[in-house]
């Protein structure tokens, strides 16, 4: 391993990968592009509004977009804090090692790991049952029945990440050059879609259950924390997720102690733009009533924009451009972040595997691409495989899995704020900048999410909260959503003890060992 000296003061053992290949723009792309605004307003917004028939947030959704972007920004403030000390793109695992030792940081590793892979199943099926929609609004009708088929949309997805897989393999240059033109696009077609839903909405050209939007929308009040906001939130928080690939990229742009964290926070704000406007917008037109195109109607929970895009472009030669670009906006979305979820992941255990908390041969480079080949390979592979398995056992378990992401975000994000907190002890009362952005903001941050995954869980745990028809989704009798998220976790406790038994270098502190930083970061 080679030294690569940093503008912070520290040094970062270099991995291989290719350096200064992404600016701060190209960052930005890159965890903006990582959330897939289309396909996660898609998949979300009808569980913000309701949970199987019942109402949630209803039309409280805009005010809980703005809630859970609060511990988005303070979270994505400790991500940059950390970052300047140590721009690793192992992230939470080499922070949380750092300041709270092996056994805390290989766990939030693997919740980095678990979470992204978990998640991949549900993109690569909205990636392949848009594969065939796409098809369809182009011309080729009898393709576009194969959306609502299980086998080949399964068929689609897992080509999809194969696709993305090689992609992500070639080189980060190939994937940010990619997403810059399918986030573009996303973009454009989201502010028309805003803008077409509240123009009719203001020019009486809506529905008949359409509401007029107001400032009640934006305020939390009369919405039960532990019933409602908690798990709507935790719903929620899987839209904004994503920004953290701009960082766990530090190690390949131009200004790793700096550029990687900014790209983070602003991120994070142009987020909270994108999906205020959209969901207001969204609930305006369609209401949240549990029937047709309402928000709450169960049947569309898994994409509402499916049963909204007809109804709000019409079937005339421009309704009929307007729905084309918006399936192909969500494909783009989803296959996009289909690419840019295996861009941290396999960065991750990149760096697990540089420091022997996985087997050496995921810290295996190309030596022409500059790219992890292994750690690429078996994110795409488990992706697969995981994909196969939820699908084998439900279709409707894809949609569990939104929530599930949540439990293990929360967990992760929630960690990084309290190893921000812990890493910078020493140093807080230097400067009152240190003591607000290394101190309060990141444990705020932490305990935020902390408490909304106890909160969340309880209702994930509940036998009702998940539906297949009249019949509860549940594991044992608990709920699903809950089950997968856990499960998941103590997955990676037991994965943990089994390869400290064989390798016990890492939890031993021999290879990236505990400590606090004492020097003087301010900026």
């Amino acid at each position: 391993m080679t030294q690569t000296d940093l503008p912070a003061g520290d040094a970062v053992e270099a991995k291989g990968l290719r350096g200064g290949a992404l600016g701060l723009l190209a960052s930005i792309v890159v965890g903006v592009a990582s959330t897939a605004p289309a396909y996660s307003l898609a998949a979300t917004l009808g569980l913000i509004v309701a949970t199987s028939g019942h109402l949630l947030a209803g039309v409280k959704a805009p005010a809980v977009v703005l809630i859970s972007f609060i511990p988005m920004y303070l979270i994505a403030v400790a991500y940059q804090e950390l970052n300047k000390a140590e721009p690793d793109c192992g992230t939470t695992f080499t922070w949380a090692t750092r300041a709270f030792g092996p056994v805390v940081g290989w766990l939030g590793g693997w919740g980095v790991v678990a979470a992204d892979v978990i998640v991949m199943a549900n993109l690569a099926q909205i990636a392949g049952s848009y594969s065939f929609t796409f098809a369809g609004d182009l011309g080729w009708h009898s393709a576009a029945h194969l959306s609502s088929s299980t086998l080949w949309s399964t068929v689609a997805g897992v080509i999809w990440i194969v696709v993305m897989t090689y992609i992500c393999y070639r080189g980060i240059e190939v994937s940010a050059r990619l997403q810059y033109l399918l986030l573009s696009f996303e973009v454009v077609v989201l502010i028309v879609l805003s803008a077409v839903a509240l123009v009719r909405v203001y020019s009486g050209h809506a529905m008949p259950y359409s509401l007029h939007p107001s400032w009640s929308w934006f305020w939390p009040s009369g919405m039960d924390f532990g019933n409602v906001t908690a798990p709507a939130v935790l719903t929620t928080i899987f839209i904004y997720w994503g920004w953290d690939s701009a960082v766990a990229c530090n190690e390949e742009t131009d200004d790793p102690g700096r550029t990687p964290g900014r790209a983070a926070v602003v991120s994070t704000v142009l987020l909270l733009a994108t999906y205020a406007v959209v969901t207001t917008a969204s609930v305006a037109f369609a209401g949240v009533g549990t029937t047709g195109v309402g928000l709450g109607n169960p049947a569309d929970s898994a994409d509402v924009f499916s049963s909204l895009g007809p109804v709000l472009f019409g079937h005339s030669a421009i309704g009929h451009v307007g729905l084309l670009l918006l399936s192909a906006s969500i494909l783009a979305s989803a296959s996009a972040s289909t690419q840019t979820t295996i861009l941290p992941t396999a960065r991750t255990t990149l760096a697990m595997g540089v420091y022997r908390a996985l087997p050496e041969s995921f810290a295996r480079v190309h030596p022409r691409f500059f790219t992890p080949t292994v750690s690429t390979v078996a994110m795409g592979g488990a992706s697969i495989a995981f994909y196969l398995l939820f699908t084998a056992i439900s279709a409707n378990l894809l949609t569990a899995l939104i929530g599930s992401v949540g439990l293990m975000i929360a967990f992760y994000y929630g960690l990084t704020g309290f190893a921000c907190v812990w890493f910078y002890r020493r140093t807080l009362t230097r400067t009152p900048r240190d003591f607000v952005m290394r101190g309060v903001i990141p444990l705020l941050g932490g305990i935020v999410l902390t408490v909304v995954f106890v909160y969340g869980l309880i209702q994930y745990a509940k036998p009702s909260w998940l539906t297949d028809g009249s019949a509860n989704v549940t594991v044992f009798g608990i709920g699903a959503v809950a089950v997968v998220g856990v499960g998941g976790m103590l997955l990676g406790v037991v994965l943990m003890v089994v390869w400290w038994a064989v390798r016990p270098a890492f939890f031993r502190g021999q290879t990236l060992p505990r400590r606090a930083d004492e020097r003087d970061l301010s900026q």
